[in-house]
């Protein structure tokens, strides 16, 4: 892959989905999703990953038969030995796999290795982008909250691949508090794995019953889905060369060839917008944080 280029990402699965249907869904993106790179490893919570552990190789092994690029990604959020040993397992696979790196733990041990730099770990300035690419990173998913300034400013300074997503809700905040357990009156202790209900993430509304945020185990996220379609053909103009897709329920396939046409040229905005509102017609879509307006504004590009 030359990584000069503009590619099209599909970010890591957020959301708890059964472990077969994990399987299913990336074997059905290595051998129909249009895209570049695939970031693969539970993000969220480290009670996740037992599920998916004996699937890790054989997707992995599909992803790249598929031409896919792996890129493996850490959690966000390292509370104790056992997640840090998880952390310095998949650190240990950095010579065969770029690694994501998406809390300072994980920062810390691929020091000196080149690595990638996840959009939980905030890059808001050009010296923090110097000093992550100066220890090694090569690759950087930048916060969705950045605005086109800041975006720009960082893309003039940058020798990293810079990447911002453009679908699907986006991460806001991650708690060693489990707010699904909470929802349903249990402990993070025994939480019976309840965010398995909520495919996308549960809702959660304002006193006055608008819909403002979902949850998602220890993780708040959006409720309406970023949507930079419009935006693109600024955002490579400005020199940003990654498009990171989030995953949902939404038929991820479709969204990806969606995207690839916008990031082409061969589809117009006003198209791929009414074509992504008939693939998601669930959900209200937000593209606030880059016009510097509040995110879940829904601008005209």
């Amino acid at each position: 892959m030359d990584v000069t280029k503009p590619d099209l990402s599909l970010g890591a699965l957020l959301f708890n989905w059964p472990a077969a249907e994990v399987r299913d869904f990336y074997f059905r993106i290595a051998d129909e999703a249009d895209v570049d790179v695939v970031y693969f490893g539970e993000a969220v919570c480290a009670k996740r990953r037992p599920f998916i552990a004996p699937y890790f190789e054989e997707i992995i092994t599909r992803l790249q038969a598929g031409g896919k690029r792996v890129i493996l990604s850490s959690l966000q959020l390292v509370m104790d030995r056992k997640d840090m040993a998880a952390v310095a397992d998949m650190v240990a696979m950095a010579d065969d796999f770029l690694v994501e790196a998406n809390d300072m733990a994980a920062c810390s041990l691929l020091g000196g290795r080149t690595f990638a730099i996840g959009p939980s770990v905030n890059v808001y300035n050009e010296a923090t982008l110097r000093f992550f690419e100066k220890e090694g990173a090569v690759r950087v998913s930048l916060n969705a909250e950045l605005p086109e300034a800041s975006l720009r400013a960082l893309a003039a300074a940058a020798t990293a691949h810079l990447e911002v997503q453009v679908f699907g809700r986006i991460p806001l905040a991650i708690s060693a508090r489990c707010f699904h357990a909470r929802a349903h009156r249990l402990a993070k202790s025994g939480c019976q794995y309840v965010c398995e209900q909520d495919r996308d993430g549960l809702t959660v509304d304002t006193l006055d019953g608008q819909p403002f945020l979902a949850i998602n185990g220890l993780q708040t996220l959006s409720h309406r889905y970023l949507n930079l379609l419009g935006e693109m053909p600024k955002l490579q103009e400005i020199g940003i060369r990654g498009f990171r897709l989030s995953p949902h329920t939404a038929d991820m396939v479709q969204v990806a060839d969606l995207y690839r046409g916008r990031l082409d040229g061969r589809i117009g905005g006003q198209e791929a917008n009414a074509r992504l509102a008939a693939l998601v017609p669930a959900a209200a879509f937000a593209n606030g944080f880059f016009h510097d307006v509040a995110g879940l504004a829904e601008i005209s590009a």
